[in-house]
Formats: structure tokens, C-alpha cells, sequence
């Protein structure tokens, strides 16, 4: 686990003398699986409390993962909608959750003890812009964990789902505020805005953020000059906590494997039409609104639809590689780590965050444009790697390594906080 200072800021090494962490408070949009933020929220929990530590778990909607379910763990939970299942008045609720903001701030003050400190797991799914005051003013060390980009980016990933392509305009200027990016209509889009300039002015995030979790380098160059100065920047891998198959060591003669949402900014159909390009088999593990774009591009592609986690890693540990064809930066893909920890050779966009454990020709093939051409020579490389040690993935990426950082970075953050505190 590394500590990256900001800019003009001091670091501040880890100690593990006292005052302790004891009780750690993560807020989450979900109780429940509900893609990889969520998951790495639950699993985090489960590792605090099978290590000791008080944890309570305080989401806005779902129904709690059993593995929340532990003597160590208090789950609150506010059985709200989220954003995206609801209506005007959950659509008025993701402006503003007075009542997350109400529970929230309730809970910190009933239960923030000297060794608390609060973690933050989103909040653009249903706990809105609100619990931005609560958390300037919780009179407790708070960490945010960066899983996307919405404390910059109006649509939460700096990608434009019109063009398709990466957008690079600058966060609330002009051009940002007159493209049509979003996914969905024009109105939509307007709606993010005003989101936005509700977080950025009453919320007061990102600006009052001090401890910022960043899962990958490449995601802390991302967001270079959109976070606060002053801010305590932590970069610590997400966990691979589902323990994958056994290191990979066969001949590389399954298809080539795709696993994730079919949707626009993850490149389904250009990893579609560059396997029928390079003439090698495709498998695509999910579902989402491109899958009729996939069959038309490569007609004897499979697309398995979507599997339980066990079988993911069933069909990922017989493929050739992992193809990562996403369009946008991504954060760090969890099903990367996986199939790296499982020994599967990973292909994917140089663009991609996380791509730094990559190795050309060793582990993998990076290629630098997201068009068929370069991926389908990707392909063809990627047949030629040899088989490669996962034992230290399977280490970086392992639940007591995360489990390490996570404590460090806790206890480096109440140190900070009650050391400026005495002054």
C-alpha cells in the first residue's frame, strides 16, 4: 500500500502506536451487490470484522448481502429506492436525501467514538450530494474511496455516450455544459448538471474531503486538478475476495473471454468485430443493450448471458484471455485482478486504469487505439503467451493485503485528524 502526498502537502507515514482504530462506519449507496462498488463496501466490512473491528454498515437501499451478516457488523439500512429504479420524487431525492443526511449525521454523532473513522463508497446512486455536509462536519476522520469519477464529472466516467469515445472537455465549463453526453436524453443530462452544482456549492465535496482512497495511478492522473490541494491522497488496489481458480497452466485453446455489461462504454462490439477480424473465437459473459450489436458483428460470437460468480470463474479460467475492449478509462476492473490471479493473460486498452500490471507479452498485450485493427492484433499476440507465475498478484491483490492498507490508511487519517485537532 503506497501514500501518494498531494501536491504542497505533507506526508504523513502510517503509525500504529495509539490512539487506535476501533470502529470503522462505511457508507454505502447499496446494502446489496450492486456492481463492483458496492461489493468492495461489503467485502471491506467482512474482512474489518473477521479482523476484530466494530463496523457499521450504513446503506440507503437494498436488502443486506448475507455477508453482512456477522456478529461484528450493524447494518442500517434506509430501504430507499435508488436513482436509477425510481420515479420524480426518487429523482428529487437524488438532488437531495435529506432523510440519508438526517440518519447519517444521527448516526455519526450517536455512535463516532475516538477510534472512528467513517469511509465513503459513493454517493450517486441514491445518498445523494446531501451527506456532503454531514461528512465536512463529522467531528471524525472520513475517507472517500474514488470507485468512479462524479466528484469531477457530471455522467460520473469523463465519457461521451453519443460519440462514444473518451470526452475531455473540462468538468462544468462551457462545452461541457452544451454537450449532449449522457446516455439517455438532453434532460438528463440537464439533470446531472444540476446535481453537480448542488454537490459542488451546498455539498461542498469535493472541496471538503482531507483523506481520498485512489484505487490506481492511472485514475490519480485522471483526477489531477479536480480534487482538493490539500487532500490526502491513498492508493490502495481493490481486492480479489472471491478466491479464484487455481493458477492457470493449460494450453490456451478456449475463446477468448468477455465479462461485464454490454453496454456502450464497455466496447463489446469492437472486441466483436476485431475476434471475427483475427478470425479467433469470442465469448461474451453478460448481457446489456449492445448484445444485438455483438451477434450482428461477429454472428458466431457467445454470449452466455449473465452467471453466477462461480461459474464466471469457471469459464475465465478455460480462455484464451481476458479482453478488456472498454471505452472509457474504467477505475481498475475487478474481473482484471481476477483473471491475473488465476494466471489468464489479459487484453486490453492502454487507456484503461489499472493497466500498469500489465506487461506487454508477459501477462498480457496492451494495444492504443480503440479500433478493430489494433485489437484484432492484440488477439493474434496474445495466442503466443507463454504461461506466467500468478503468485504475486494473487498476493498484491489478496483480502489481507487490502485489509493492511485499509488499516493504515485509517489509523494514518485519525492520527492526522486529532493531531491538527490538539492544534
Amino acid at each position: 500500500m503506497t501514500i501518494l502526498p498531494a501536491p504542497k502537502a505533507a506526508l504523513f507515514h502510517p503509525v500504529r502506536s495509539p490512539p487506535t482504530v476501533s470502529r470503522v462506519i462505511i457508507v454505502s449507496d447499496f446494502c446489496d451487490l450492486q456492481g463492483g462498488q458496492a461489493k468492495v463496501a461489503i467485502d471491506s466490512a467482512r474482512l474489518l470484522a473477521e479482523a476484530g473491528y466494530d463496523v457499521i454498515f450504513f446503506g440507503a437501499s437494498g436488502v443486506p448481502d448475507p455477508r453482512l451478516d456477522h456478529p461484528k457488523i450493524r447494518v442500517v439500512g434506509l430501504g430507499q429506492v435508488p436513482l436509477a429504479n425510481g420515479g420524480l420524487r426518487v429523482a428529487l431525492a437524488g438532488l437531495w436525501n435529506g432523510t440519508a443526511a438526517t440518519e447519517l449525521r444521527d448516526l455519526i454523532t450517536t455512535e463516532a467514538g475516538q477510534g472512528t473513522v467513517v469511509h465513503v463508497h459513493g454517493f450517486a446512486k441514491a445518498l445523494s450530494p446531501a451527506i456532503g455536509p454531514v461528512l465536512a462536519t463529522a467531528p471524525v476522520p472520513v475517507i472517500y474511496t474514488l470507485h468512479e469519477y462524479f466528484l469531477a464529472c457530471p455522467n460520473g466516467g469523463f465519457f461521451d455516450y453519443q460519440e462514444r469515445r473518451i470526452c475531455t472537455r473540462m468538468p462544468m465549463s462551457a462545452a461541457c455544459i452544451m454537450a449532449h453526453c449522457d446516455a439517455r436524453q438532453r434532460s438528463h443530462k440537464a439533470y446531472r448538471l444540476l446535481r453537480q452544482i448542488i454537490l459542488h456549492r451546498v455539498g461542498k465535496l469535493p472541496q471538503s474531503l482531507c483523506h481520498i482512497v485512489v484505487l490506481t495511478e492511472r485514475q490519480r492522473q485522471i483526477m489531477a486538478g479536480h480534487l482538493p490541494k490539500n487532500a490526502q491522497l491513498h492508493l490502495l488496489a481493490n481486492p480479489v475476495t472471491s478466491p479464484p481458480k487455481s493458477p492457470n497452466t493449460r494450453s490456451r485453446s478456449g475463446p477468448f473471454a468477455f465479462v461485464g455489461r454490454l453496454s456502450p462504454e464497455k466496447g463489446a462490439p469492437l472486441f466483436a468485430r476485431a475476434a471475427a477480424l483475427a478470425k479467433v473465437p469470442a465469448m461474451f459473459i453478460g448481457d446489456g443493450a449492445d448484445a444485438a450489436a455483438v451477434r450482428s458483428a461477429n454472428p458466431d460470437a457467445e454470449i452466455t448471458g449473465w452467471l453466477a460468480h462461480s461459474d464466471v470463474h469457471e469459464r475465465l479460467s478455460q480462455a484464451r484471455a481476458l479482453v478488456l475492449p472498454s471505452l472509457w478509462y474504467e477505475c481498475q476492473p475487478l474481473v482484471m485482478l481476477e483473471a491475473l490471479s488465476m494466471g489468464v493473460p489479459v487484453v486490453a486498452g492502454r487507456w484503461i486504469s489499472g493497466t500498469d500490471c500489465i506487461t506487454d507479452g508477459v501477462n498480457g498485450v496492451l494495444f492504443d487505439n480503440p479500433e478493430p485493427e489494433p485489437l484484432a492484433a492484440a488477439l493474434q499476440v496474445a495466442q503466443t503467451i507463454p504461461d506466467f507465475d500468478p503468485a504475486p498478484f494473487r498476493a498484491r491483490f489478496a483480502p489481507t493485503a487490502h485489509l493492511s492498507g485499509l488499516l493504515d490508511i485509517y489509523q494514518n487519517a485519525l492520527h492526522k485528524y486529532l493531531h491538527e485537532k490538539a492544534y
